[in-house]
């Protein structure tokens, strides 16, 4: 099969080995995937991976095992994280923070750059009919994005700014406003912050913004490891912080202002699918304006490289073609 391979460089191979499922794995053959700033950081060194990275997808089942056999033939998405299924975080529902875990393309599994992946059954979610392979590869960043409304209060007309305007940061906005939150966005590049203002999003330029730590909440989704230390200059005594970045370089923080002023720093990662996906579904969410550019998979390494310009958003790789 065809995949793309990281080891220092990152290269197209057309003679991979197609996985093959193990016990309570469905094979799946991937349609659709989306370069995300994660993948972009695992080829600058984070977490040292070395593999098949990739890990938002949309594809269909072409083998599924006896406990799920009504998968095959079905379109799907997949949760990234893989518990062992055997201890106590697996038993509560937690195997995105089991200590065995693999996640897809990130650490310890192959990834989704490629023609075909083994996933869990229980890791998939069946998509509807009527939504396209354009808006359901943006299920798992979006599902990130409600991941903040999980773990945080945000109640109406709470002060929220997002630091960020990426596809997590945009997402993160278009998912919070159905909150009934005050929601500001906050970027750098005036195409991007053009596609919030056109959903009725209120956006300011981070070199225009009045300093002022007065925000309930202020979610981080900059990509770089000075986000902290920029949310902690808006958000207000006893307000909350959510950290989205992962990021290979490290920073160095004075912890001082956290303590003084009683602030809530939450650090937020993978997030629930079914409201990611009846969001797309239904409209809720309207995510075509986000897609920058669709390239064949022959084409794979110009599109990292459309990744990396400054005003693209989200990248997509078709693998039907």
């Amino acid at each position: 099969m065809k995949a793309l391979f990281f080891d220092g460089a990152l290269r197209l191979k057309k003679n991979g080995r197609r996985p093959a499922p193990g016990p309570g794995e469905a094979l799946i053959r991937v349609s659709m995937a989306g370069i995300c700033g994660t993948d972009r950081e695992l080829l600058k060194g984070y977490r040292g991976f070395r593999g098949i990275p990739g890990h938002e997808f949309i594809g269909v089942v072409e083998e599924a095992g006896p406990a799920r056999p009504g998968l095959a033939g079905k379109r799907v998405v997949g949760e990234i994280n893989c518990g062992c299924g055997a201890c106590p975080y697996c038993a509560a529902g937690l195997e995105k923070h089991c200590p065995e875990r693999s996640a897809v393309g990130i650490a310890g599994r192959e990834g989704v750059f490629a023609e075909y992946v083994a996933l869990p059954e229980g890791n998939l979610h069946e998509v509807p009919g009527s939504l396209p392979d354009e808006e359901a590869v943006f299920t798992e960043p979006l599902a990130a994005a409600f991941e903040v409304m999980e773990q945080v209060h945000v109640r109406p007309a709470a002060r929220v700014l997002i630091l960020g305007d990426g596809c997590l940061g945009l997402l993160a906005s278009l998912a919070m406003r159905g909150s009934g939150a005050d929601v500001t966005l906050c970027g750098r590049h005036d195409a991007k912050l053009s596609v919030a203002a056109a959903e009725g999003i209120r956006t300011e330029r981070a070199d225009e913004i009045r300093r002022a730590r007065d925000y309930d909440i202020v979610v981080e989704a900059t990509g770089s490891e000075l986000g902290l230390e920029a949310a902690l200059a808006f958000v207000r005594p006893a307000g909350t912080v959510v950290l989205k970045s992962t990021t290979a370089a490290k920073t160095e923080i004075d912890l001082s202002r956290i303590v003084v002023d009683e602030i809530v720093v939450v650090g937020s990662r993978c997030g629930p699918f079914a409201p990611a996906i009846d969001a797309l579904a239904s409209g809720r969410v309207r995510v075509k304006g986000l897609i920058s550019a669709v390239y064949p998979f022959d084409e794979a390494l110009s599109a990292f490289e459309k990744a990396e310009e400054p005003d693209t958003i989200k990248v997509l790789l078709d693998l039907r073609k």
